[in-house]
């Protein structure tokens, strides 16, 4: 089973990283040069200074203090395997990634330490891009809808939005632009949490209310326990998340539900495997 890292990985991640990165000025790096890799314009970091580590829905973004009228963002995405490690920045002819393998990218630091990506599978970005310009450069992340912990998550906008469409509702919450950061782990949970079937096509405001606030409580409470973690995802610290104890429906399929005892169903819904209860998450 590999699960995507998503909203409660990334913010994860990036309280770790915050207090390491925020006011770093970057001395140099190195991007994989494997053709097909989302690495673009790392060196355009060189001599700025990092001066916070944000979020947009899975991506990190971490704005760069340029001194020109131009300001800089970093743009990270895990992809399915990303991960990050702060190392000691090694003496020249020492292995410049002290150990680390399927390194793709290097941020040399001005605290003697150099910050790695790595990446086994290489879906994972390294962008520089004019702070706020996504369009046409990580095209996914502008257009995220809004964050789901946000005041600018709004139940009544929400449910609006889904009756727009009749797309499957998971569908719509794995697409980003109904809300950001909601992956395949959390839909399910959502869902079942809401009991929603997930090929549902018609969510009445009652229901879209239901699964606004499932969401935001699957997402805070996977956030206290540093996200889910089945293969690749670690923390900076090589920690793993400790969320998979608590699932109740994503990869649980025919286990008995947490509400009915009715074993749980697997299906696919926009191409990814989708667990449902079929007695309490009615169509």
């Amino acid at each position: 089973m590999v699960g995507v890292p998503e909203l409660p990985e990334v913010e994860s991640v990036r309280r770790q990283l915050a207090p390491e990165l925020a006011r770093r000025q970057v001395l140099g790096t190195w991007a994989d040069p494997w053709p097909g890799t989302r690495l673009s314009d790392v060196d355009r970091a060189v001599g700025h200074r990092i001066t916070a580590v944000d979020r947009r829905g899975k991506f990190l973004l971490l704005p760069l203090r340029t001194g020109t009228a131009t300001p800089l963002e970093l743009v990270l995405h895990l992809g399915m395997t990303g991960s990050f490690r702060l190392v000691p920045t090694p003496s020249p002819g020492e292995d410049p990634d002290g150990g680390v393998s399927h390194v793709r990218v290097r941020l040399h630091l001005d605290d003697q330490r150099t910050l790695l990506f790595r990446d086994p599978r290489r879906f994972g970005r390294a962008s520089v891009v004019p702070a706020g310009d996504y369009a046409g450069r990580v095209p996914t992340l502008a257009t995220l809808g809004p964050e789901p912990l946000s005041d600018a998550f709004d139940p009544a906008r929400f449910a609006a939005a889904l009756a727009t469409t009749r797309a499957p509702v998971k569908a719509r919450l794995l697409d980003q632009r109904l809300v950001a950061g909601v992956g395949n782990i959390y839909a399910d949970e959502a869902l079942w949490r809401a009991r929603i079937h997930p090929a549902s096509r018609r969510v009445g405001r009652t229901r879209a209310f239901a699964l606004h606030t499932a969401i935001r409580e699957v997402l805070a409470a996977a956030i206290e326990r540093e996200g889910t973690t089945f293969r690749d995802y670690q923390m900076v610290n090589g920690a793993s998340g400790r969320y998979a104890e608590e699932l109740t429906a994503y990869g649980q399929a025919g286990r008995p539900c947490g509400r009915c005892r009715t074993p749980l169903r697997r299906t696919t819904i926009a191409q990814r495997g989708t667990t449902y209860c079929p007695r309490c998450q009615r169509a």
